[in-house]
């Protein structure tokens, strides 16, 4: 292991593999047949389950776990603690590592926060960012470019494609699809008064919804279940369940048909 430094107390399985030029620090634990690039730094306290698989360059923060089969390409940075400006909505105080389940995959460049868990089967494309305290279900798939803000939960099976927008404290429940450059919203005053702290909001977008691409969302709205929102939409009011909406406004044009419904694929 010419190159490597790893801490003595460090506990490493049976088969691994680093490459030159990379660290592991004191109290790490790193399973069977792990991978590891070069100028890789795996920091104090991590967990590396069996089998997992990471590229060049890339950081592993205090206190992270990976679970088994995670593949983690090259640059990413996981489990980053954020540096908050003074006027930051976000809360402070100490977080815990990175949860990343078993099989999840995280892309070039990527950078996930401390205090955020990950489902099983996980997709995180190139380039994405996660904050601090979000919880994302099993086999959600956010894509390239990809902002994720602090504070918020996205449940199974949802779909957030590339360069959408996913403001602070938002929830989407599971099964939903968010097409690309959607941007969501939780500020009316845009950072004015201190007013804004007590309305402070984000959407609600409940299971099954689908959102057009390009559209935006305004603080505190509802999306129903199972409602659809049309490209370019500016969404000013709470979208019924099982409606379509489209426009700017957007008002309210049909119900979706029951074709289309989750529970009839």
């Amino acid at each position: 292991m010419s190159g490597i430094l790893v801490h003595p107390g460090a506990t490493i399985g049976e088969g691994f593999a680093p490459s030159p030029y990379s660290i592991v620090d004191e109290d790490v634990v790193i399973g069977a047949h792990v991978k590891i690039g070069s100028f890789v730094h795996v920091c104090k306290g991590v967990v590396l389950e069996d089998g997992v698989v990471i590229g060049d360059h890339v950081t592993i923060c205090d206190g992270a776990h990976v679970g088994e089969c995670c593949s983690v390409s090259d640059f990413a940075v996981i489990g980053k603690r954020p540096t908050l400006g003074p006027a930051s909505t976000a809360k402070s105080g100490e977080l815990d590592g990175v949860v990343l389940g078993d099989h999840c995959s995280v892309g070039s460049h990527t950078v996930l926060m401390a205090g955020s868990t990950f489902g099983a089967g996980c997709i995180i494309g190139d380039n994405a960012g996660v904050r601090e305290r979000c919880t994302v279900g099993e086999r959600a798939v956010i894509g390239r470019g990809v902002t994720v803000e602090n504070d918020t939960a996205i449940g199974s099976r949802t779909k957030i494609q590339s360069g959408a927008y996913i403001t602070a404290y938002v929830t989407i429940e599971e099964d939903v699809f968010i097409a690309p450059m959607v941007v969501t919203t939780n500020d009316n005053f845009m950072g004015r008064t201190q007013e804004r702290f007590a309305h402070l909001r984000g959407c609600t977008i409940h299971r099954g919804a689908r959102v057009g691409g390009g559209s935006h969302i305004l603080p505190g709205i509802e999306i129903g279940e199972e409602s659809f929102v049309a490209t370019g939409s500016v969404v000013t009011r709470d979208v019924p369940p099982r409606m379509l909406v489209m426009g700017v406004p957007a008002r309210p044009v049909r119900e979706v048909r029951s074709e289309e419904l989750l529970e009839n694929q």
